[in-house]
């Protein structure tokens, strides 16, 4: 977390009558009787003289200023010039000078109670990055989100919006800077004392906020100019990883899945592998973006209708949740084109109990989708699947995914869900990733999936301290060294390495292929049967992939060479 300024940032947040203020002030006392150098400064402010003690009038006694009325996107821009204002003149020079500021409020409530008067989204998030551009590389040290339960089913509807939507900030925030809930039902004294505790944590937890963190103001979509990608692993353990003869099978596996992967490409007879295992059951290809099912997804759901975020994540998720290339063919059928502007839950609902009822299955073997558990509201898992990516466009989840600054922080955000582990938000992410939604190098980011964790398991009896993610970077970035080790000749993908998605999903299917080729070496599952058996399909083989990997053109120019093969 790189900062510009000395002094340290504490930020008070929480909706009106939550005692943030009150617990702010008290804060500052403590500060203070501790020698600490410290000023008070709050949003928009009221001190006599300045711009935010104008927008306070008009906020709180727009009779006075002879203000009829204002609208709520009106009051909010206010709102963001008397804060930026506070920053420029008042805030930034006093932590330049090793002070520390603790400030009630934040661009937070400009968020939130925007939100809640139903502010344009977009206008809002532009009015947020103009304050945040003020702030330049500065971010809080921590942030009290202050809550007060008591008597909180009396409280009104918009009360109950405004908690809703800090608790839901909160959480995107947190992945940025330290965020602490403080309860406040209960005396000031008790309250201070827990803030206290917070806030002497701040200088154990800053080693570690700044390796796990980039330098960006916000995860909310403010700014796709200065995405940040993951540092590369560094390697430094001395203990080395161990190998099996299974780790040789991975490599040959590989070679051997490409080599009948451009075979079919060329339109050339069965067999084309002298290998039986590969003959008879079915394995993925070397490559994540060459299967069908992702073929179709890039080609029929992602660049074949609206561009923008909002119908480009909704297609994505939508097809994802079922993975199955009959069921979106049959939403087509019964709802016609597939866009957010024209969806409702209801046909679409419709749909898919009609084919379920016809005795059609909507969901991929591929992977098991979660039903939601006992917790679920809905009869049918589908019916969950569609009201949480309902909840998705609600959240505005596609803009706060479109600017996120590393592959890791879109992970973050679509596993913040219910029902959506580490598995299925790589998954996604990596999806999303194939689209213009998001624009990240394959290799800034990876989580090994359950079948990974076993074949990586067969493959090392020993992974020398390693972890099974850094496991798979190493395999990644040493994948030249460990063909030409073995005078394996491995045909890219038009120049294309491996990346760190392709070397995850190789080991989930060594870790199938080694229960009839290795039986002898067991993984974490124990399992000794592969279930799905190869079944030819004849129609030709054609590819196409994300046109901002630049590969198309170099296929059609391959053409020749892919027929000589």
């Amino acid at each position: 977390m790189i900062k510009s300024n000395k002094g340290k940032l504490f930020i008070f947040e929480g909706p009106d009558e939550s005692g943030k203020t009150t617990l702010s002030r008290a804060f500052v006392n403590y500060l203070r009787a501790k020698g600490v150098e410290c000023k008070y400064f709050s949003y928009p402010g009221n001190e006599i003289g300045t711009i935010g003690s104008l927008v306070y009038r008009i906020h709180h006694d727009p009779n006075s200023l002879d203000v009829q009325s204002i609208t709520p996107t009106s009051l909010q821009i206010l709102h963001i010039a008397a804060h930026i204002d506070a920053i420029e003149a008042r805030i930034l020079p006093a932590l330049n000078t090793d002070t520390t500021v603790v400030l009630d409020r934040f661009w937070w409530s400009t968020w939130v109670y925007g939100r809640v008067a139903e502010v344009n989204p977009k206008i809002l998030r532009t009015m947020i990055k103009l304050e945040q551009l003020t702030w330049s590389k500065t971010l809080p040290t921590m942030v009290f989100l202050v809550e007060r339960r008591k008597d909180f089913q009396d409280r009104s509807e918009q009360c109950h919006k405004l908690s809703a939507e800090y608790a839901k900030l909160a959480q995107y925030e947190s992945l940025l800077y330290p965020v602490r809930k403080i309860n406040n039902d209960r005396s000031v004294e008790e309250a201070l004392e827990s803030i206290i505790d917070f806030s002497k944590q701040d200088s154990v937890s800053t080693s570690s906020e700044e390796q796990r963190k980039p330098n960006t103001q916000s995860a909310l979509p403010l700014d796709s100019d200065e995405g940040m990608r993951a540092a590369p692993v560094v390697f430094s353990r001395l203990a080395p990883a161990k190998t099996t003869k299974v780790f040789d099978t991975y490599w040959r596996f590989a070679v051997e899945r490409q080599s009948i992967f451009f075979k079919r490409l060329a339109g050339k007879p069965l067999p084309w592998t002298t290998d039986p295992i590969l003959r008879e059951y079915k394995f993925t290809n070397a490559y994540r973006a060459s299967d069908r099912v992702s073929q179709y997804l890039i080609r029929n759901v992602i660049y074949s209708g609206q561009q923008s975020p909002e119908d480009l994540f909704f297609r994505i998720l939508l097809f994802k949740f079922f993975n199955k290339i009959e069921t979106w063919e049959m939403l087509l059928k019964e709802t016609g084109p597939i866009s957010f502007a024209e969806y409702t839950f209801e046909r679409y609902d419709a749909a898919l109990t009609k084919s379920i009822a016809a005795g059609d299955r909507i969901y991929s073997a591929a992977y098991i989708m979660p039903s939601g558990g006992p917790s679920s509201n809905s009869e049918r898992k589908h019916k969950m699947h569609l009201r949480l990516l309902e909840e998705m466009m609600r959240d505005e989840l596609p803009a706060r995914l479109e600017n996120v600054t590393s592959m890791k922080l879109a992970f973050e955000l679509l596993r913040s869900y219910q029902t959506i582990g580490d598995f299925l938000a790589y998954q996604f992410v990596t999806d999303l990733n194939y689209s213009t939604l998001l624009n990240f190098n394959e290799m800034d980011f990876v989580v090994p999936g359950p079948g990974a964790r076993d074949g990586i398991r067969k493959c090392f009896h020993d992974l020398g301290g390693l972890s099974e993610t850094e496991i798979i970077r190493l395999v990644a970035e040493r994948q030249n060294v460990e063909f030409e080790q073995r005078g394996l000749c491995f045909k890219s993908l038009w120049g294309r390495p491996l990346q760190l998605i392709d070397c995850q999903n190789l080991f989930c299917e060594v870790d199938k292929y080694a229960r009839i080729r290795h039986p002898e070496i067991a993984g974490i599952t124990g399992r000794t049967r592969i279930k799905q058996k190869y079944k030819n399909n004849p129609k030709k083989l054609s590819v196409w992939y994300p046109p901002k990997w630049g590969l198309n053109e170099r296929i059609v120019s391959e053409d020749a060479y892919v027929s000589s093969i």
